[in-house]
């Protein structure tokens, strides 16, 4: 019969692994409380994104069901940016397809400067109004409000972790700029104010918790698998991997190989989410 779990077992079993083993095991890391805290703001932050890039992926799928052409108002026929302050004013004004095709110029125009845009306005707004009023295929009158109801509340879900986004990401940038390792993180090429946040947050500001580039290429989960049989050898990236500091690691390289079309220093809102 087997044995029942038991807690006290358990905790004796770890106890004696730690009093017979203590040197075979990596110690806890030494983190300061200020690179404590900037964790926990930097994955506040990530977070935020995370949950921002969910919402802007649901309601792109909402709209290809009912309103196409918003979808072409605010792309390039490959992306479409839906978390820009302008696409989310623009929603919220015109949900549905009929509420869009009367949408004037003049009315375009004044939710765009509430959105924060000055430049090029009336092409952005003869744009805007010539997707919204071009033939597509609709849905039936109820069907379409309905759904005009749910990208709303999408909208709203979306506006709140863009603010979330930005304010945490502005708290975790003023208190990273505080540790000494600020000047030495930010001295590598792509990292910035955001994302050196990001990476101290995951690899701490303990010196000694890595012996080496070794042991923080296996942490991050960047070293390459080595797969031996008989002559053959085949080495392969990781796919199990921290994906927090993986994720701050594609912006890092994007932005350092200099093919990056936001500024390192800050991520906004409408910046491309990884």
């Amino acid at each position: 019969m087997a044995r029942k779990k038991s807690d006290k077992i358990d905790a004796l079993t770890l106890a004696n692994i730690l009093r017979t083993d203590a040197h075979a095991h990596r110690r806890l890391p030494g983190d300061s409380d200020l690179a404590r805290a900037i964790a926990v703001l930097a994955r506040a932050a990530q977070d935020a994104i995370w949950r921002r890039t969910r919402a802007t992926q649901e309601l792109r799928a909402l709209l290809r069901e009912y309103y196409p052409g918003f979808l072409d108002a605010f792309g390039d026929g490959v992306h479409t940016n839906l978390a820009t302050v302008e696409a989310r004013a623009i929603l919220s004004v015109a949900p549905t397809l009929e509420q869009g095709a009367r949408l004037t110029k003049s009315r375009i125009l004044a939710v765009l400067r509430r959105a924060g845009r000055q430049r090029r306005l009336d092409d952005a707004a003869a744009r805007i109004q010539d997707a919204l009023r071009r033939r597509q295929l609709r849905q039936p009158p109820l069907v379409e409000q309905a759904m005009g109801r749910q990208a709303r509340a999408l909208v709203a879900t979306l506006d709140a972790e863009c603010k979330n986004a930005q304010e945490l990401n502005e708290a975790a940038s003023e208190s990273f700029r505080q540790p000494p390792g600020h000047a030495v993180i930010t001295s590598f090429p792509g990292l910035a104010d955001v994302t050196g946040a990001r990476v101290l947050a995951e690899i701490g500001d303990d010196r000694d918790r890595f012996a080496d580039a070794r042991g923080l290429k296996a942490f991050a989960g960047s070293a390459p698998v080595t797969r031996a049989s008989g002559r053959s050898i085949a080495v392969t990236h990781r796919h199990v991997k921290y994906n927090r500091l993986a994720a701050v690691g594609v912006v890092w390289a994007f932005v350092a190989a200099g093919r990056g079309r936001c500024s390192p220093r800050v991520l906004p809102c409408p910046a491309r989410t990884w």
